[in-house]
């Protein structure tokens, strides 16, 4: 499914692939399952930071069956299951992708919840641990939290051991991240999320704060992060990128953390190799299950981004080609 025009998901076309070149350094996959993001619509605009040259396919998380590889790879071979995370181009039936974006399955897991689980769950695992190392007992607010990063923070900070209250809009995701083992859930819409974050926490605070929405809802947090806390800057769903008030920071001695999960590729794989091999202890033992709220063909790409873009979605939406 490849974009000609920027126009957003609906200038997204089917175009058959004559053949799939491997070259060195590359793995072959044929795609069984492919993941959709919101910053798979921004691309499709020419509002996301990465701006390929046209024509391209969007997409980043791919996961499929092995079927060449490029020469100087040795850690894969033809038949295996892996995953894939890709600048973009993930939306084929077939791709070729850099070994060092390229993961091995836990045997257990399906294609569906290996191309659900990638990007999110690296993005919220890197996050937690590796960013605002997240402790046991500490307590996590996670806003968005029936998204597909939302979900994601909310099951690995409970498998974590830590106390987590997640924000959402509708009763329906409120039960959600509830059923995904937040300890507490607040509807931001009809409560006055930050005093009740004060309130469950006795006043504290929480120790981190997972923000994929930016605008008021970051304006706000720093009005109920904990002394020393940390608020990880994911994203501006909301479409403003909010200001931090400076003074406020330094009397509350909180960091503002930021994660771009993306720069890793480039600055040290090696975090994302070890945040993957830690996410596959986890789903092995059961504490972590990617929420895959719904499955389309792969033809059906732009009805599938027009529901993601709506909000009309919990968990991840998942293509199949």
């Amino acid at each position: 499914m490849v974009v000609r025009e920027l126009g957003g998901p609906p200038a997204l076309e089917i175009e058959e692939l004559e053949s799939l070149s491997v070259g060195p350094g590359e793995v072959g996959i044929d795609v069984k399952a492919v993941g959709c993001n919101f910053f798979d619509i921004l691309i499709t605009q020419g509002k996301y930071q990465a701006r390929p040259e046209l024509p391209f396919a969007p997409g980043a998380e791919v996961a499929g069956v092995v079927t060449d590889v490029g020469e100087g790879v040795d850690r894969f071979s033809r038949g295996d299951r892996v995953s894939a995370l890709l600048a973009y181009g993930g939306y084929a039936s077939a791709v070729s992708a850099p070994v060092d974006r390229v993961f091995p399955m836990p045997s257990e897991m399906s294609f569906e919840d290996a191309a659900a689980a990638g990007l999110v769950y690296q993005t919220s695992h890197i996050a937690l641990v590796h960013r605002a190392n997240l402790r046991a007992g500490e307590t996590l607010l996670v806003h968005a939290a029936a998204g597909g990063v939302g979900l994601a923070a909310v099951q690995i900070g409970a498998a974590l051991g830590a106390r987590v209250i997640g924000t959402a809009g509708t009763k329906d995701k409120l039960e959600l991240v509830a059923q995904n083992g937040a300890d507490f859930v607040v509807n931001y819409r009809e409560e006055d999320w930050a005093a009740r974050v004060k309130e469950l926490t006795d006043g504290r605070g929480a120790d981190v704060i997972y923000d994929p929405v930016g605008g008021d809802t970051f304006d706000a947090s720093t009005k109920c992060i904990a002394f020393e806390g940390r608020i990880l800057i994911v994203g501006f769903a909301s479409g403003r990128i909010p200001t931090a008030t400076m003074n406020r920071v330094l009397l509350k001695n909180f960091s503002l953390v930021g994660i771009h999960w993306g720069l890793y590729f480039d600055k040290d794989p090696t975090v994302l190799h070890e945040s993957q091999l830690a996410l596959s202890r986890m789903y092995a033992e059961g504490k972590i299950r990617p929420v895959v709220s719904e499955t389309h063909p792969l033809k059906d790409a732009v009805s599938a981004l027009a529901a993601l873009g709506a909000r009309k979605t919990t968990g991840k939406i998942v293509l199949v080609p």
